[in-house]
């Protein structure tokens, strides 16, 4: 899978033109409340933890994220990104109700004094990252505070095969099956979207990127080692002249 990486460092996001893959990343679909009043910040945050996997819930104001956080109904949220400057109520106010729902937080923002570092992180919050910031450092900490909370596990269930998003392990019939990294992504993609047919091409640029030169036999390669060590001979489908697809009907 793969995100744009790009500069947008005077709103305070930084990037840097290119597509890159993000096999090194969990996709756990989790969802991630993003409290954020910039919106053009809110946006490009929310593109790239997109692109990276994950479900968006975007919230603008402090007093829309503190009724959200009050509705008994709201969805269930895996990690917070909160701004601490916010309309209607600030983003430390904001902390008590995201305990309340035992829900991580880490904080974006541009308040880089020593005071409010130490103000954030006592109150509770897993990091606290000052703005302008890197979104792949950003991934890397979503990731490190997702699997030390448990709240992002995700699985992904094919028959008998189970898939770990956050252990990036395999097992079928409850015994561990040893994938290779381009295997493994293979079928976290294929998995991940079932019943739905990927080209060759497409296959290739998700998993290793446009800059791979070699040829679409790479995804065949795989895809019959995939088969042979799953039994998912009638699972991966060949679609003619196209390429493959992953069918589940239970």
């Amino acid at each position: 899978m793969l995100f744009l990486h790009v500069f947008c460092d005077k709103i305070g996001v930084k990037w840097g033109g290119c597509v890159l893959k993000t096999n090194e990343f969990i996709r756990t679909n989790a969802k991630i409340l993003v409290i954020e009043d910039d919106s053009s910040i809110s946006e490009l945050i929310c593109m790239n933890l997109e692109a990276a996997g994950y479900k968006i819930v975007a919230i603008m104001d402090g007093a829309a994220a503190e009724a959200f956080l009050r509705d008994p109904e709201h969805e269930e949220i895996a990690l917070a990104l909160v701004d601490v400057m916010l309309p209607g109520k600030d983003g430390f106010a904001l902390m008590e109700d995201l305990q309340k729902e035992e829900i991580p937080v880490i904080y974006l923002t541009a308040k880089d004094d020593v005071v409010s570092k130490v103000h954030g992180l006592k109150a509770g919050a897993e990091d606290y990252i000052v703005k302008p910031f890197e979104v792949l450092e950003l991934l890397v900490r979503m990731e490190k505070v997702l699997k030390r909370t448990g709240r992002g596990r995700a699985k992904i269930q094919v028959r008998d095969v189970v898939i770990d998003l956050l252990e990036h392990s395999v097992t079928k019939g409850g015994e561990k099956v040893s994938l290779k990294p381009m295997e493994y992504e293979l079928l976290v993609t294929l998995a991940g979207s079932k019943n739905v047919a990927f080209s060759r091409e497409e296959l290739l640029n998700r998993i290793w990127g446009c800059d791979y030169m070699g040829e679409t036999r790479t995804v065949d390669v795989h895809i019959g080692q995939l088969r042979k060590k799953l039994d998912f001979h009638d699972v991966i489908r060949t679609i003619s002249k196209t390429g493959y697809r992953l069918e589940d009907l239970d």
